[in-house]
């Protein structure tokens, strides 16, 4: 391809993933590094009846002044990121000095707001997402092997978890887990327990979390996974049945190898979804027992006082642990297209 052809091809690609990518991370970067201008204080005088007061207050004039001059705000470097809020350099030293040992010293660790976050979103990562591959591809094979008459229904039931908004499917579950609803008056039942409530208990509420993640997103791996058997040789199926290998070394042996790019891509695709958990927790109320990365980037952006240079500062941090997770795959998907 002529050099000037390949310049106008990718051409509308560079400049989408420089408008839609590079110049917000590079936006959030700089807002990371800047605080809001301090507000000017100045003392006033109020003379009444009964005497003079001096009172302080703020002085809106001079601070609004300063906001022009400082649009962004005041540069702080990297404070942010070390302050109680975040990385917490100052707690985690003071925990790490005042622990009886690794277990006393993470449980002090995960009470500081960033690495409870991050406990909570580590789990469910590295949880839902072995757990959505292995679900996609039973439930990819079961449907593959079903009469063709089958096949159409199966996928649609598969699929519909999928096609439901997130939100919603999140408010399913929230209300089939309730004292009240089917699940949760199951679980009572089971335990024997009339007061049991999942909302009440940190431990089932994560397990209820990365259920609906599960649910969620399996049928996308499922999709994949079944899209890609559709491409298996058959002759070399046929081939191994003849040499008698049976239903479970023939998937072993022959469609699994056959799927790892797949799986590969699937594992890419939901490492960076699930890092990025955020509707079930604000759809369950669980901030109390589980708060990801994406929920504090959200609670730092609502409310009125806004604080967007922590949330920017979560932001810059989150993209740094999706970069760190997919680095592996990233590395092993590079090995294996050199070798080619």
């Amino acid at each position: 391809m002529k050099h000037k052809t390949f310049f106008w091809f990718v051409l509308p690609s560079s400049l989408a993933m420089l408008l839609f990518i590079f110049f917000p991370i590079v936006s959030v970067l700089i807002q990371s590094v800047h605080v809001d201008t301090e507000q000017v204080i100045k003392e006033v005088t109020n003379c009444g009846p009964f005497g003079c007061e001096t009172i302080t207050a703020v002085d809106q004039e001079a601070t609004q002044a300063l906001k022009r001059e400082n649009p962004i705000g005041r540069f702080a470097g990297f404070t942010t990121y070390l302050d109680r809020r975040h990385l917490a350099i100052d707690e985690v030293r003071a925990a790490w000095s005042t622990s009886n040992g690794i277990g006393s010293f993470i449980k002090q660790l995960v009470n500081l707001p960033f690495y409870k976050a991050m406990s909570f979103t580590l789990a469910f990562t590295f949880i839902v997402t072995p757990l959505v591959i292995i679900f996609g591809f039973i439930i990819a094979v079961a449907v593959n092997s079903a009469a063709k008459w089958m096949r159409g229904p199966l996928i649609f039931f598969s699929l519909l978890p999928m096609l439901v908004t997130p939100l919603i499917g999140a408010l399913i579950l929230f209300w089939m887990v309730d004292a009240r609803g089917i699940v949760g008056n199951a679980l009572q039942y089971l335990a024997g327990d009339p007061t049991l409530s999942v909302k009440a208990s940190t431990p089932l509420t994560w397990i209820m979390l990365m259920v609906y993640g599960v649910w969620h997103s399996a049928p996308f791996a499922f999709i994949v996974y079944y899209a890609g058997l559709q491409s298996v040789n058959q002759d070399t199926l046929e081939s191994a049945m003849i040499d008698g290998a049976s239903r479970w070394e023939q998937i072993r042996y022959v469609i699994i190898p056959h799927l790892l790019p797949l799986t590969t891509f699937i594992a890419l695709m939901q490492l960076m979804d699930n890092f990025r958990v955020f509707e079930p927790i604000v759809s369950f109320s669980a901030e109390a027992h589980a708060t990801s990365l994406s929920w504090a980037i959200y609670n730092d952006l609502g409310g009125e006082t806004r604080q967007l240079s922590s949330a920017a500062a979560t932001s810059v941090l989150t993209i740094l642990g999706i970069c760190i997770l997919l680095l592996p795959v990233l590395v092993r998907t590079w090995r294996d297209f050199t070798r080619k």
